[in-house]
């Protein structure tokens, strides 16, 4: 009886049996992976930033960047339309860079790339060449560059701008490398190019390839100066620089016979290092503003003097 009586109390005081609490399994979400951001092309740098002024890459390996600028002023294409001039693109470097499986740097004026787009398309479709910004109508950016006119200040950034969009559409190994005519820049240039995001070029060995009437000089000039690391300045255009074809072959041999390879710019100064740069960037800035005297026939033309 006591225990029937018991039964009915928990009964009428609604006791249950605990229900067991059941935990579902956490599910664990991956974090998705972050995108990197795609790196750009050579010599790409952080637009808005003063834009890194280079001579050479660094002094070890034996590696050597051979460097052909293509210039074109409005008296050129001038000489082109009267038969003054035959050719500004010699076909024969082309020919032996092509033969000889040679890497090479082309800066290229915009009207250069006008003028001449079968040729145009024909370095843009070789994986060993590098195409690079010379400005589009090889104007100087300063006030004093071998007589050649000057880009007003305003139209800077623009120029340049055109330029890389000339060469664009050709494809291939596009850079955001830019060599002023002349070499010659100053504060003001450099804050032009800003909003660009590129890298100034300069070059540590001037070959004074154009208007030499003998091949000699200009092998003698590249030869004794190149050094692991050096940029090499030789122009492409022809009249202009005629003996180039002709003194290519032997400069080639004497950087073999150096243990010199050359390399795309852009692997030249693929391991460039922070300190050395500041030290080419502080030499650049103490040349700023001033005239090479040895580079006046490297990039005036025949409508241009060299001051005194």
């Amino acid at each position: 009886m006591i225990m029937l009586a018991v039964v009915a109390l928990l009964a009428a005081c609604g006791a249950q049996t605990p229900t067991p609490v059941v935990t579902k399994p956490r599910t664990v979400t991956s974090p998705k992976p972050t995108k990197r951001p795609k790196a750009g092309p050579p010599g790409a740098t952080r637009a808005g930033t003063r834009p890194p002024v280079v001579d050479h890459g660094p002094r070890t390996g034996h590696r050597v960047a051979l460097t052909f600028d293509a210039d074109m002023t409005d008296g050129m294409l001038y000489n082109l339309r009267t038969g003054r001039a035959k050719s500004y693109a010699n076909l024969r470097i082309i020919d032996l860079l092509e033969k000889e499986r040679i890497p090479a740097t082309f800066f290229l004026t915009g009207k250069w790339v006008e003028r001449y787009p079968e040729v145009t398309r024909r370095l843009a479709a070789n994986p060993r060449f590098e195409l690079a910004n010379h400005t589009y109508g090889h104007q100087a950016f300063t006030a004093d560059c071998y007589g050649l006119p000057r880009v007003p200040t305003k139209d800077m950034t623009a120029d340049v701008a055109k330029t890389f969009d000339t060469i664009a559409p050709y494809g291939g190994r596009q850079t955001r490398y830019f060599r002023f005519p002349g070499l010659c820049h100053d504060g003001a240039a450099l804050a032009a190019l800003a909003p660009l995001g590129l890298t100034v070029v300069d070059g540590d060995v001037v070959s004074g390839d154009p208007f030499a009437k003998r091949y000699q000089p200009i092998v003698r000039a590249v030869l004794s100066t190149v050094r692991p690391g050096s940029i090499v300045i030789l122009h492409v255009t022809e009249e202009n620089a005629a003996m180039t074809d002709e003194a290519l072959p032997h400069i080639l041999a004497g950087l073999r016979e150096r243990g010199l390879t050359p390399a795309p710019l852009s692997d030249v100064l693929a391991n460039d290092t922070k300190g050395d740069d500041t030290k080419r960037q502080r030499a650049s800035r103490h040349r700023d503003g001033h005239v090479n005297r040895d580079l006046c026939a490297q990039h005036a033309d025949r409508t241009h003097r060299c001051r005194g």
